[in-house]
């Protein structure tokens, strides 16, 4: 008799999309993962106010869900904190029989936070961003973070067993950017700059801790966190402040502010994670499966 595998993946949104992306090409399930992408991304819209809804959310959900098929996908609701808009459905649940492996198969199971899962040992696998594991784990230090073995080297063993394997490439990156009065036209927009900078530097509250462990402590001497008022758009706030970090996919909206691009500074990716202490034979050849044996990605720094 095989053995079922529970992964925690994201409930939605670009972090689903990746991981389903990865399932279907290492499992060869495309026509799953475009069936839950495809329903998420039309229930997105209907939320946001771009399509109207011919049916109520709750006949939505159950002509979604296939509850007496596991290897259908299954949805549920969350509550959405948009005016009006009370509901949402989300990515609940689905089983995938692995045919090559004895009769092992595994289930995505949708979680609010897939790392804090982990972390409680209710999953040996799981999907979540990399920005989590920086924000709630990773020792600050004097020097900066280079590449993805520093990250799981800053993590204290007593704080959580939770290791990340290697990262799915959906990258977008944390980006330091600065109005031309801040950093000169000459002047490169780096980890250098950053050195000799004293002055405010604005971020999102939440990033604090990922700024600080990727840019290591010393390189922020001298440096003021200022965080963006209530409503302020992040990008015209850094202008405000003349020195940020923001997470960008283009930077074209932070020109329109008249910022200049500077370095890359971490990309935010969504990660495979495992948490050691639960890591059985069976829980090992799916990492595996999944991994690909890649032990880098491109949570790999710029030089």
């Amino acid at each position: 008799m095989g053995e079922t595998i529970p992964i925690a993946v994201p409930r939605k949104g670009r972090p689903l999309e990746c991981v389903l992306d990865r399932i279907a090409a290492r499992l060869d399930v495309p026509a799953l993962a475009d069936d839950v992408t495809s329903t998420l991304r039309h229930e997105k819209a209907l939320t946001k106010g771009r399509l109207d809804a011919e049916e109520d959310v709750y006949h939505r959900l159950a002509a979604y869900s296939a509850v007496d098929d596991p290897t259908e996908p299954e949805y549920t609701l969350l509550r959405d904190d948009r005016a009006g808009k009370p509901r949402r459905i989300v990515f609940d649940s689905v089983t995938i029989p692995l045919e090559e492996r004895n009769g092992t198969e595994i289930q995505l199971v949708g979680r609010e936070e897939p790392f804090r899962a982990l972390r409680t040992h209710e999953f040996a696998l799981g999907f979540d961003s990399a920005d989590l594991v920086l924000e709630e784990v990773v020792e600050l230090r004097p020097e900066p973070l280079n590449r993805i073995a520093d990250v799981n080297a800053r993590i204290n063993p007593v704080d959580t067993d939770v290791r990340v394997v290697t990262g799915l490439g959906d990258t977008v990156y944390h980006t330091l950017m600065a109005t031309p009065e801040t950093a000169p036209q000459q002047a490169a927009i780096d980890r250098d700059f950053l050195e000799g900078y004293e002055g405010p530097l604005c971020i999102e509250p939440r990033y604090e801790r990922l700024v600080q462990a990727v840019l290591g402590t010393k390189t922020l001497d001298g440096v003021d966190f200022r965080y963006p008022a209530e409503g302020r758009e992040e990008e015209a706030a850094i202008a405000d402040a003349g020195l940020g970090v923001y997470l960008t996919v283009t930077g074209s909206t932070a020109r329109e502010h008249g910022l200049v691009l500077g370095e890359q500074l971490f990309p935010s990716e969504t990660v495979l994670l495992e948490n050691d202490s639960e890591v059985t034979d069976a829980v090992a050849a799916v990492r595996s499966a999944l991994a690909n044996g890649a032990p880098e990605t491109e949570l790999a720094l710029p030089n």
